[in-house]
């Protein structure tokens, strides 16, 4: 089978499958509507912040106040992609129908990595224009320094957190392990580790915390990395994630 048909057939297993594309559509409105909360309460209350909280204020990072929920729904959907084969069996048919498991992986990859970041930049724009919109005369504009920066990185951002979870789902092949393991890593650990003192230098390394960075419009932290310094080192750990998931497809049988 060649490439070009192998990546149709898993544009057509994406599709067809309601769970995944419910996950997308749940982070894009998660990331949307928290962030558009936030932002109206920022605004309402934006006279009551301090004069070093006013200065240190961030109106496009806040507008993505609602990502780090989003990006759970964005986990689940890429662990389902690699992972449903196996929990259903079709993995035997998929591996007898393209041997090469190498071109198998990665078309799966490609196509739901495809998606992820056309959703996540979608979302991204969505979240910022009415988050600003929100903010009032606090808000930012597209074209200030630094902010269409942070709004493509936010969907960068998505795209890399759906990829760092196939890559895991592959080397684990089980969803209920995958998400056992990852979404309290990213909604809890990763952040007591990252505002903890005595871990702080660890943390800031973690995939999450140093993503986040491309986010920011107004530095803050002492992280020795900037936007796309912190977007280098996720798009690492999601090489890492995915040479692990390559090896183990191709070593081990279905």
């Amino acid at each position: 089978m060649t490439v070009a048909r192998v990546l149709q057939s898993e544009w057509t297993k994406i599709r067809s499958v309601r769970s995944t594309v419910w996950t997308l559509a749940l982070a894009a409105l998660l990331t949307i509507l928290l962030g558009a909360l936030i932002s109206a309460i920022t605004n309402s209350q934006f006279d009551q912040l301090s004069g070093n909280s006013r200065i240190a204020f961030d109106p496009t990072f806040t507008s993505f106040s609602g990502m780090g929920i989003g990006q759970l729904a964005m986990i689940v959907f890429g662990v389902l992609v690699v992972s449903t084969e196996y929990s259903t069996g079709m993995i035997r048919t998929s591996l007898a129908a393209v041997p090469r498991r190498g071109v198998f992986l990665f078309s799966k990859i490609a196509v739901a990595t495809a998606l992820a970041l056309l959703v996540g930049l979608a979302t991204s724009f969505v979240t910022f224009f009415v988050g600003q919109e929100l903010l009032g005369e606090h808000g930012a504009s597209i074209g200030d320094r630094g902010v269409l920066r942070a709004v493509v990185g936010g969907g960068l951002y998505m795209a890399l957190i759906a990829m760092f979870a196939m890559g895991v789902a592959a080397i684990l092949r089980s969803s209920t392990l995958s998400l056992g393991i990852l979404m309290p890593f990213f909604f809890l650990v990763s952040g007591i580790l990252g505002n903890v003192p005595a871990t702080k230098k660890v943390g800031q390394y973690l995939p999450d915390q140093a993503g986040t960075k491309i986010l920011q419009v107004v530095p803050t932290g002492s992280a020795p990395y900037g936007p796309w310094g912190g977007l280098g080192i996720m798009a690492l750990w999601v090489v890492a994630a995915m040479v692990a998931g390559y090896l183990v497809i191709r070593r081990r049988d279905a």
